[in-house]
């Protein structure tokens, strides 16, 4: 694979720094999400998972460690399957086996039988979502621990069932004359497991970005409205396109009475969006498009539906990591392309494709910075330890939880995309 290198600019008021250059284990037990992180992140607690580096590990030249890395695959053969994430740096997603999205990683893990560690460079809910999904007798690593994501933290286990007994008291809890639920949970794959199991308890259902539309018919069709949880942004660009009115789609602030609605706003509601985002997504906006059109007639303006409204009707088309590919993918020679997404896949995705132009529509060069945490010196230790015989920082979900996760993660998948 060729390595290309991210480089990392600022300007004034910018969220990005050259702190991201650092090692991350500089930053693991630091309070919040580290350089890079969005200022506007609001930070719940706990969100430090550590990532015990050994010093050693710290201090290791980078021939050294993709060394180890490399010796240490020989090694575990067919009896390890590392996943990496569109979003992961090059120099750690050279030895990933698959490359794609979180849904698609999990699943890429079933078709290892005979693999049993599964170690995902990504981040923490990814992981979460392999072990659920993989075999009882396959582990799941995640190389730094420390790896999480802002957006899953935005929608928290207590203030998702706070908000939930507050909407029962709403809407109550008996269902339609047409049998259709006062409310159905839709959480986003970008979410904790243990919101995961409470869709699948109260009949809801997990989504991607590939298959939100197809999720939320499913969700219509047994329920009045929806709750939707944690990225407003997919969850506003999803229903705006299938007809329904953005004033059908109250905000639900978790720290806010009625998350800061009337009930009347409840009652009328479609979709409750719930007050979350991604920070790299959230970057993106109208001024960017309109001079990737003035710097390029005639260029192709693609961004994810994790953005602002306002971005996904400027740009020609919206779609998720894949769709993104593929649509590079499907271009001809001497084709432009401003990318709404993040910097590590935009980058690698001209690397690629030499013969087009393909850009990112942020000027300011800013990886995902929990993605970001996934270095080789974690991914050499990891492996190391499988090596000698030592399995370092296995992902286990509960198993009640993984029960009821399975449950909604069974419904997407059966929700496939006309």
């Amino acid at each position: 694979m060729t390595s290309v290198n991210v480089a990392i600019t600022t300007r004034p008021g910018s969220s990005c720094d050259t702190e991201l250059a650092k090692g991350p284990w500089e930053f693991d037990l630091a309070p919040g999400y580290g350089p890079g992180a969005s200022e506007d992140d609001a930070i719940p607690e706990p969100v430090t998972r550590p990532g015990q580096l050994p010093t050693a590990y710290q201090r290791m030249d980078e021939s050294e460690l993709h060394e180890r890395i490399r010796n240490a695959k020989k090694a575990l053969g067919d009896k390890l399957v590392i996943l990496g994430h569109f979003y992961q740096r090059d120099e750690v997603v050279q030895y990933a086996d698959f490359v794609g999205d979180s849904f698609q990683l999990a699943n890429a893990a079933l078709t290892k039988p005979d693999a049993e560690t599964i170690v995902f460079c990504g981040v923490h809910f990814m992981a979460e979502t392999a072990d659920i999904l993989a075999r009882p007798e396959q582990r799941v690593i995640l190389p730094n621990l420390a790896a999480g994501c802002s957006m899953a933290d935005m929608a928290d286990e207590d203030s998702v069932e706070a908000a939930w007994e507050d909407l029962m008291e709403v809407y109550g809890d008996e269902p339609a004359a047409d049998g259709r639920q006062a409310v159905i949970p839709v959480t986003y794959m970008n979410s904790s497991a243990a919101l995961k199991a409470f869709c699948g308890k109260h009949g809801g259902i997990v989504c991607t970005s590939s298959n939100a539309s197809t999720v939320l018919e499913w969700a219509f069709e047994r329920g009045q409205r929806v709750l939707f949880f944690p990225d407003q942004h997919l969850g506003r660009n999803t229903a705006k396109a299938m007809g329904i009115s953005t004033d059908d789609m109250p905000m639900w602030n978790p720290r806010k009475p009625l998350g800061g609605n009337t009930e009347d706003d409840l009652l009328s509601a479609k979709v409750i969006l719930w007050h979350g985002f991604c920070s790299v997504h959230k970057r993106f906006t109208v001024d960017q498009v309109a001079q990737a059109r003035a710097d390029y007639p005639g260029v192709r303006v693609i961004v994810h539906p994790e953005c602002p409204m306002p971005v996904v009707d400027a740009a020609d088309e919206a779609g998720s990591t894949d769709y993104i590919r593929k649509a590079i993918d499907g271009g001809k020679a001497g084709d432009v392309f401003a990318i709404g997404t993040e910097i590590n896949m935009v980058n690698r995705l001209q690397a690629e494709h030499p013969e087009m132009t393909i850009f990112c529509l942020d000027p300011v060069i800013c990886p995902c910075s929990t993605m970001y945490r996934i270095h080789p010196g974690y991914l050499a230790w990891t492996l190391d330890g499988l090596v000698e015989g030592e399995v370092r920082n296995e992902i286990v979900v509960a198993d009640d939880v993984a029960t009821h996760a399975k449950v909604a993660l069974e419904r997407m998948l059966a929700a496939k995309p006309s």
